[in-house]
């Protein structure tokens, strides 16, 4: 069952009721009518639709109770369909944990505090925005450290800068360019 369906199910107030009352303790529909004050039809539908979608079962004795296995097996699924922490590229672990703190789908969520993690996030722009070699125009690094400042406290001006400053950028005369390593 789809966790969607699983919420649509408990969105019912009988059907919740019902359920909050097996797992309180109520094992058979008399003790269920009991516990969640419902009427014998609202309690029978409602413990008919649970038992139907799994949330509940009958034990060999007649008796019901939540299906903690079924519940267990949705976690284990979505867990499963949860996506892996965003890669960056670097190779190293302790990179990709401050990338995955300050740089999320290609955006800069902030410039850490902590000058080398600083130094970290800074150096990963400039390898990912800029060619080494290609000069740019003072208009496209505008263009392109803003996409990276998007949602962010920092300007593209500021992120230009620390660049220039930290010669990840070279710049003269309204030109920019990333360095050839080597």
């Amino acid at each position: 069952m789809p966790t969607d369906q699983l919420i649509g199910l408990f969105a019912e107030e009988t059907r919740a009721r019902a359920f909050a009352a097996v797992a309180l303790g109520a094992d058979t529909p008399a003790r269920v009518m009991e516990k969640a004050g419902l009427s014998p039809k609202d309690a029978t539908v409602a413990l008919r639709r649970l038992q139907d979608q799994g949330a509940i079962a009958t034990g060999g004795d007649g008796g019901l109770s939540v299906a903690y296995d079924r519940f267990r097996e949705l976690a284990r699924s979505a867990q499963a369909r949860t996506p892996s922490p965003e890669d960056h590229g670097s190779g190293d672990e302790r990179t990709e944990e401050v990338l995955r703190t300050f740089v999320r789908e290609g955006r800069l969520v902030r410039l850490p505090a902590q000058w080398q993690r600083k130094l970290v996030v800074l150096r990963h722009i400039a390898e990912r925005t800029f060619e080494p070699g290609v000069e740019y125009p003072e208009r496209t690094v505008n263009e392109k450290l803003r996409s990276w400042c998007e949602g962010s406290p920092v300007d593209h001006v500021t992120l230009r800068r620390y660049l220039v400053d930290l010669r990840h950028l070279r710049r003269q005369y309204g030109t920019y360019w990333r360095p050839v390593e080597g």
